[in-house]
């Protein structure tokens, strides 16, 4: 057999990032399941392995230990909703549109995954140690992005001053993490994370208009 060409040695080179991403999003798509249907503590990263169709030990080559991989789908949903704002928000125009986009944004992201909500808004908060992640720099750059909207709207006058741009932001994402764990943990209604984005945005806007 002849040797593999120049080109296809490079074609392979290149598709082996490839493999090793889809086989991290295996891991984590199948701790969504194994942590919704189990809970997390009763969960052993075999039962995730097994689920992902992976070896044991393939866990530990992505993540260093169950807590990190329960992180991971926090951060890895951050991650999303940062890269949607980084292209949402310049096209939304005014302060008070670019929030009502963040607010479908964050639900809209959630709606059809209700195993992915629970995990994120019920077993995420089941241990302080965890909890503790929500400091991390992605939700961090999350809140920030809020609060960077908040402000820019106070400026131009279009919302009230007199109120912290981060408290906001984080009363923002706070009613919005209530709202999905309140979907997740009952019936799981077809777009009703879509209609309550609609009225979450009436009521921060009604409180923060300067009027």
């Amino acid at each position: 057999m002849s040797e593999p060409s120049l080109s296809s040695r490079r074609a392979r080179g290149r598709a082996a990032p490839a493999r090793n991403g889809d086989k991290r999003t295996r891991i984590l798509t199948a701790a969504v399941r194994v942590f919704a249907k189990k809970g997390f503590y009763a969960t052993r990263v075999s039962e995730v392995a097994k689920a992902a169709g992976v070896a044991d030990g393939t866990i530990y080559l992505y993540f260093k230990s169950k807590d990190e991989l329960l992180v991971s789908l926090f951060e890895d949903l951050v991650g999303r909703l940062l890269a949607y704002l980084e292209t949402e928000l310049p096209r939304a125009g005014s302060a008070s549109a670019k929030l009502r986009r963040i607010i479908e944004l964050q639900l809209g992201l959630l709606e059809g995954e209700r195993d992915l909500a629970e995990v994120i808004t019920v077993i995420l908060r089941q241990s302080t140690k965890l909890m503790k992640e929500y400091a991390a720099p992605k939700f961090n750059a999350y809140i920030n992005a809020i609060a960077a909207v908040v402000a820019e709207g106070q400026a131009s006058g279009e919302l009230r001053g007199g109120v912290s741009p981060h408290l906001a932001a984080r009363a923002i994402f706070g009613a919005l993490d209530g709202i999905a764990m309140t979907w997740a943990l009952g019936k799981a209604d077809r777009g009703g994370l879509s209609r309550a984005a609609g009225q979450v945005a009436d009521l921060v806007l009604g409180g923060l208009s300067p009027r």
